[in-house]
């Protein structure tokens, strides 16, 4: 072989060698970075449990950030019926559980049978059952009835307390006789 013949046997190489290389850098995916994906927000007690942080078997549960954040399970408090039922007497406010201020109304209404003289008798007791106010809830209507009657209520507690209390709505009993009772009672807060 002549070196004009080894010149461009060499160049052909190198072209070829070039082309390929091209062809393989082009033909390679880029791999994207790996991300790690961001955490959700905790901002309660089940976001905690969802993004997996221990759960306290506590009443209420309670579950714990890394950041030392805890968040406690939220139960949903229900009423109290003795005697009765939601067919009986229905209150809109407050809810059970609801915090409430020291100066706070009742409203709902109640089957004309739960009234004596248009009105029925509530109470609010602090957490050891001590009565701290006394009212009573007046019929917005004709409660000479056997449908429901809307009813109204303003009460206030003393200004010392705050903390859990019961309300109790009771079916005013004129006869004093203890079958003919009947209530429905359930917790709420009063802070403020």
């Amino acid at each position: 072989m002549n070196t004009k013949s080894t010149i461009i046997l060499v160049l052909g190489i190198g072209i070829i060698g070039v082309i390929f290389w091209y062809r393989i850098s082009r033909t390679q995916t880029t791999v994207p970075p790996v991300v790690s994906p961001v955490p959700a927000p905790v901002l309660s007690f089940e976001d905690c449990a969802k993004a997996g942080y221990p759960v306290m078997e506590s009443y209420p549960r309670q579950c714990k950030t890394p950041d030392g954040r805890t968040y406690a399970e939220e139960i949903a408090e229900k009423a109290t019926y003795v005697n009765a039922s939601e067919e009986l007497i229905r209150i809109t406010l407050p809810f059970p559980g609801a915090v409430t201020g020291k100066d706070f109304s009742i409203t709902g209404e109640a089957r004309g049978t739960w009234y004596f003289e248009a009105s029925f008798p509530i109470e609010v007791l602090d957490k050891d059952g001590n009565v701290l106010a006394q009212v009573a809830a007046h019929a917005e209507g004709d409660w000479m009835t056997e449908n429901f009657v809307p009813f109204r209520a303003g009460i206030k507690v003393p200004e010392s307390y705050i903390g859990k209390a019961t309300l109790i709505l009771k079916k005013d009993n004129p006869s004093g006789l203890p079958e003919h009772d009947a209530s429905i009672s359930f917790p709420i807060t009063i802070e403020y």
